[in-house]
C-alpha cells in the first residue's frame, strides 16, 4: 500500500510545494475546494448565509486557489515582518516619553491632532470588522489569510494610534476626550461615517471586499497615513510622521494583494470587470465625499505653515486613486 503524501493535493506540480503553499492551499472544507471537495454536509442555518453571499455572489471564478498572496505571507513570515515593525515604533513611542517630546508641541497642531487623528479609532474599527466580515466570508484559504492579516494590521493602527493619544493626555488632561462625540456629531467625519456603517452591511463576500479594500481604504489610508504624516513633519511632529509610515507600510500591501486578487479574478473571467467596476461605482461617490471633507482643513493648515507649496490634498488623491484603479484596468467614475 502506498503511503499518501501530505502534500497530494499539490502533486500535479511536479516539485516539492513551497512553505506558502502547503500552509495555505485547500484550507476551507465548506467552499468545494478544499480536501472533502464538499460544501456544508449538514443543513445549518449558516449554510444559506455562505450559498447567498459567497457561492452565489456575482463575482465568480473557476478556482479560487489561482489566488496568490504577492509577499507568500504565512502566520510566522507575519509575526517576523511585525516584529520588526513593532520594534521600530516602540523606539519611537519611547523616545516620546523619555525626551519629554509632547510638551513642545504647538497648540495649533494639538487641535488638528485632537480632531483629526483621535477620532480615526472608531472608523478604524469599522475597517477592521469589515476585514474579518469577508476573511471570514472568503471563498477560499488563501483569500482568507490575507484577510485576516489585514484585519491584525487595522487593529494595530488603532492600537497605536490610541497609544499615542494616551501620551498626549498624560500631559495635556482632558486631550481627545471628545472623539466619540467628534465621530458621532462633527459635520467633518459624518461622510465617512455613513459610508463605513453602509459597508457594514454590505453582506456579499466580494462587494465588501471592493467597497473596502478598492474604494474607501485606498483613498483614506493616502489622506491620513501619507498626507497627514507629511504635515505632521512640517508641523515639526515628525516622530508621528514616522509611526504613521510604519503603519503605511502595512496599506501598501493590502494594496498589493488587492491588486493580484482582482487581477487574477478579471483574468479568470472577464465578465468579473464589469461587476467589479458596478460595484466601484456604486460605492466611490460615498467615499469621495467622505475624504474631499477632510482635504480642506489640510490644505488649509499647510498654507499657514511655512513649507513650500504642495499640490492640494484633494487633486493628489484624485490622482493617486485614479493610477491605482488604472493597475486594474479599472477606472474612477466621472
Amino acid at each position: 500500500m502506498t503511503q499518501q503524501k501530505t502534500f497530494w493535493h499539490l502533486l500535479s506540480q511536479r516539485r516539492m510545494p513551497t512553505e506558502y503553499e502547503l500552509v495555505t492551499s485547500k484550507l476551507l472544507c465548506y467552499t468545494g475546494e478544499g480536501f472533502t471537495g464538499k460544501r456544508f454536509e449538514l443543513d445549518v442555518p449558516l449554510k444559506d448565509w455562505y450559498r447567498r453571499y459567497q457561492e452565489e455572489s456575482p463575482l465568480v471564478c473557476s478556482s479560487w486557489e489561482q489566488f496568490r498572496d504577492p509577499r507568500e505571507t504565512t502566520y510566522t513570515k507575519y509575526t517576523e515582518l511585525q516584529r520588526d515593525k513593532e520594534i521600530f515604533v516602540d523606539g519611537i513611542v519611547e523616545e516620546i516619553e523619555l525626551t519629554g517630546y509632547d510638551a513642545s508641541l504647538r497648540p495649533e497642531w494639538l487641535h488638528i491632532l485632537q480632531r483629526f487623528v483621535a477620532p480615526f479609532r472608531y472608523p478604524g474599527h469599522g475597517f477592521q470588522m469589515i476585514a474579518s466580515y469577508f476573511a471570514q466570508m472568503a471563498p477560499s484559504g488563501r483569500i482568507a489569510i490575507v484577510a485576516a492579516l489585514q484585519s491584525a494590521d487595522e487593529m494595530r493602527r488603532i492600537q497605536r494610534i490610541a497609544y499615542r493619544i494616551r501620551q498626549l493626555q498624560q500631559v495635556y488632561p482632558g486631550f481627545a476626550d471628545d472623539s466619540r462625540t467628534l465621530w458621532q456629531a462633527d459635520s467633518m467625519w459624518q461622510p465617512l461615517r455613513e459610508v463605513v456603517e453602509r459597508l457594514l452591511i454590505a453582506y456579499d463576500w466580494a462587494e465588501s471586499f471592493t467597497g473596502l479594500n478598492l474604494v474607501l481604504k485606498p483613498l483614506v489610508d493616502e489622506l491620513f497615513m501619507k498626507h497627514l504624516s507629511e504635515l505632521a513633519v512640517s508641523e515639526d511632529d515628525y516622530l508621528l510622521g514616522q509611526i504613521f509610515y510604519s503603519l503605511n507600510e502595512d496599506c501598501q500591501w493590502h494594496r498589493q494583494w488587492s491588486e493580484c486578487l482582482v487581477r487574477m479574478a478579471i483574468e479568470d473571467h472577464a465578465g468579473n470587470k464589469d461587476t467589479i467596476q458596478r460595484w466601484i461605482n456604486r460605492w466611490y461617490p460615498l467615499a469621495a465625499r467622505a475624504v474631499h471633507a477632510f482635504a480642506p482643513l489640510f490644505e488649509g493648515a499647510l498654507e499657514r505653515n511655512a513649507t513650500p507649496t504642495l499640490q492640494p490634498v484633494g487633486e493628489a488623491l484624485d490622482r493617486s486613486y485614479r493610477e491605482y484603479l488604472q493597475s486594474m484596468n479599472l477606472e474612477v467614475p466621472c
